[in-house]
């Protein structure tokens, strides 16, 4: 490439993506696809989302082989591709320059003078929905780029205007600090990731040089109840702005929370300690309470209206596998979220806790190995408002079973301590278990950032068969 930039390399006009079909790398394709450049893509299997690229015309290749690569002028890869790939292997025989998706991300925010990035080891996906909801609200016509689908935007990507871009910043293997955010929001700061991050302190150093990112004249928004968030804002140079349910310190909160019977808030908006107006949220839960007030800084410091903020939030509905209910049958409630760390466990359970129920029943896939080993002392603490918690295999992701960890592991730790728990391997199975003992007025939430929302598409489809006999 003749520029550091691929918007300043003219001769880049066909790019090619290896892992194509994840939520990000499509949503960068679509992208992309708006400023003119010819796309393909390959990934192992077939997906809603390869097979809406097609639709849009560009070409998929169902596998990983060198001959998906016809003379790209550039190669995008996902941090799930192995440089072994055959595909950049081929690129880089032909000197095709290659590029990560976080790099690619990272150069697409300096297109727009507003770039948001939303940060934080749990409720990214939540917040950029709702700040993307807002913004929408507001008429800003933010393009948007989130890790998840939101309904409202007909997936993970919105092509909106040149002036607002909103991303969610992972901070995964630091892919973030590729990133060029003009305002850069912080919610929280845990451990996460060990197969990476060595400890908490090396994750904090991450987020501070990430939040360094911000000039001067851009803001950072924290949470000012998180000690992490806290620590960093010290020592940063721009603008900063808080927010928080128990800091003094902070400029935005929330008085006088109460919940109604699916468990959603309604609170007093305060700044600086004076009442604004009274904002009622349709997602359960304290923890999106939190989530609000970031999206409420946010989205006050590029000019929007607390009308308009108001409304945008009681329009938001929830991001997909947030909380989501998958559907009722036989008056029982079937919800899937993403939780699979152990502060979001609990703080999702809390939230189960506060709807209506008879019986709450956990059905938990924990997500990769590495996290099931570090964290397992704290998941077996994090279960405390399910009343049932079926734990299913290990979901591998990125990594390999090297048998130093199980799923059993997890429920006799549970049980030790007292909790109802059984290990049950295979979805099908599990769905039958929940067919036999679930009852009227329970709700089963599935939980993991793997696949385990199979479970309760199964059990719904089992139950109306039944129906139907």
């Amino acid at each position: 490439m003749t520029g550091s930039n691929i918007f300043e390399s003219p001769e880049i006009k066909y790019i090619h993506f290896v892992g194509i079909g994840g939520i990000s790398m499509s949503g960068l394709a679509e992208i992309l696809m708006r400023f003119g450049y010819k796309i393909s893509g390959s990934d192992l299997k077939a997906s809603k989302l390869t097979k809406k690229l097609e639709q849009m015309g560009v070409k998929i290749y169902i596998s990983h082989d060198e001959s998906n690569i016809k003379n790209p002028d550039l190669v995008v890869y996902t941090a799930a591709v192995k440089q072994d790939n055959p595909e950049l292997i081929r690129a880089r025989a032909l000197n095709v320059p290659i590029m990560d998706r976080a790099t690619l991300l990272g150069q697409i925010m300096e297109k727009y003078p507003y770039s948001i990035a939303i940060s934080g080891t749990h409720g990214k996906t939540t917040t950029t929905s709702m700040i993307t909801t807002i913004m929408m609200e507001a008429g800003l016509d933010p393009t948007v780029h989130i890790g998840g689908e939101l309904q409202s935007i007909g997936g993970s990507t919105r092509i909106g205007g040149n002036k607002y871009f909103i991303t969610e910043a992972c901070e995964y293997v630091e892919s973030f600090l590729k990133f060029h955010p003009f305002l850069a929001v912080i919610l929280n700061i845990d451990l996460d990731h060990v197969d990476y991050f060595k400890d908490l302190e090396h994750i904090k150093s991450a987020f501070l040089k990430f939040a360094s990112l911000v000039p001067d004249n851009g803001c950072v928004v924290a949470c000012a109840d998180d000690p992490g968030t806290s620590w960093l804002l010290d020592k940063l140079t721009c603008n900063k702005i808080t927010y928080g349910l128990k800091s003094e310190n902070a400029l935005w909160s929330a008085k006088d929370i109460v919940f109604n019977d699916m468990g959603c808030a309604t609170f007093s908006l305060t700044r600086n300690d004076e009442k604004i107006d009274t904002i009622a949220l349709n997602i359960p839960g304290i923890h999106n309470v939190n989530n609000a007030l970031a999206a409420i800084a946010a989205c006050h410091a590029f000019g929007c209206g607390i009308s308009q903020i108001k409304e945008g939030l009681r329009k938001f509905t929830g991001a997909s596998r947030r909380f989501e209910l998958k559907g009722i049958v036989d008056g029982i409630k079937v919800i899937d979220d993403y939780a699979h760390h152990p502060s979001e466990v609990k703080a999702t359970l809390k939230a189960a806790k506060n709807c209506r129920h008879s019986k709450i029943w956990c059905v938990f896939q924990p997500h990769t190995y590495t996290r099931t080993k570090s964290f397992l002392e704290d998941f077996s603490n994090s279960f405390s408002d399910a009343d049932s918690i079926i734990v299913s295999d290990i979901y591998a992701a990125r990594e390999i079973d090297r048998g130093e960890i199980h799923a059993r592991a997890l429920c006799e730790r549970l049980s030790s301590k007292g909790k109802k728990a059984v290990y049950i391997s295979g979805f099908e199975n599990i769905a039958a278990y929940l067919e036999n003992h679930a009852s009227t007025g329970d709700i089963i939430i599935t939980m993991g950032a793997g696949d385990i929302y199979k479970v309760g598409e199964i059990f719904l489809e089992h139950k109306k068969i039944a129906a139907a006999i």
